[in-house]
């Protein structure tokens, strides 16, 4: 049976397919926009039944002086925003992203992401278009809807949850899915813990026995006295004594010499 982590990880990157085609639709219908502003533009320069409009007919170019180039511009910077939020989806090149464009990065979740799609969406849809710019916007302004609510969810980990590469590496390097019975291991932990209590008590009997310590009678061992020092030596065990030293900060003991006059004063 599949785990959890299997699940959320086809469901971001079914969330993120969808996310990819409504980007690419809004690039598309965003071009068929800027062309139709344009031959609306050009082909009512002469109609004076548009003095009085707010829009030149058929386009959504407003009717004022500099119109066109700001619907263009406009088209424009949503077709650029669109296309970096498409290599965002890809992940190329992650390391542009992480050093110009922190919030599409690899360490941020998908909420930047649903904000840029909502106003993108949001933008098309104030504007009098057709049926397949309108569909496209929506279908955009809903992914990114569903993205600021998976970024709420899962916050950083969204893009790491959804990696292609983390998943494989985390497959690879998972641990084992089967695991032994209880009473298994607690056989086998009572059997480590007998094996190194044993040990343990040989250890301290043979050490007990080579100093004596293990003797039955009056006298348990040899203690810290000539005896002791003896079987110490016997067995191999020298200790030296440290030369009696003073240290070098210490004060040289004072020196008296002799004086005839001190001795004058004591005979008389």
């Amino acid at each position: 049976m599949p785990s959890v982590r299997t699940y959320i990880f086809y469901s971001l990157n079914a969330i993120r397919v969808l996310s990819i085609i409504s980007l690419l639709l809004v690039f598309a219908s965003s071009i068929l926009v800027m062309v139709n502003d344009i031959e609306a533009q050009t082909g009512n320069t002469t109609n004076v039944d548009l003095v009085n409009c707010d829009y030149i007919e058929n386009s959504t170019v407003p009717n004022q002086i500099g119109g066109v180039f700001w619907a263009i511009i406009n088209r424009l910077f949503i077709i650029f925003q669109v296309i970096i939020l498409v290599l965002s989806e890809v992940g190329w090149p992650a390391v542009f992203f992480d050093r110009f464009f922190p919030v599409l990065g690899t360490q941020f979740g998908l909420g930047a992401l649903g904000i840029f799609q909502g106003l993108i969406g949001a933008a098309v849809l104030s504007q009098h278009v057709d049926d397949f710019t309108l569909v496209a916007a929506f279908f955009l302004f809903v992914v990114g809807c569903i993205n600021m609510f998976v970024g709420l969810l899962f916050r950083e980990s969204a893009k790491e949850r959804r990696s292609i590469t983390a998943y494989r590496a985390a497959s690879k390097d998972g641990l084992p899915t089967h695991l032994p019975h209880a009473a298994t291991l607690d056989r086998s932990a009572s059997s480590a813990q007998s094996y190194v209590s044993s040990t343990v008590y040989e250890e301290k009997s043979r050490d007990m026995a080579e100093f004596g310590a293990a003797r039955s009678g009056s006298r348990a061992g040899y203690g810290f006295g000539r005896q002791g020092e003896k079987a110490a030596g016997m067995k191999g065990f020298l200790i030296s004594k440290p030369l009696e030293t003073l240290p070098r900060y210490a004060a040289r003991p004072p020196q008296f010499h002799s004086s005839n006059t001190a001795l004058m004063i004591f005979t008389s």
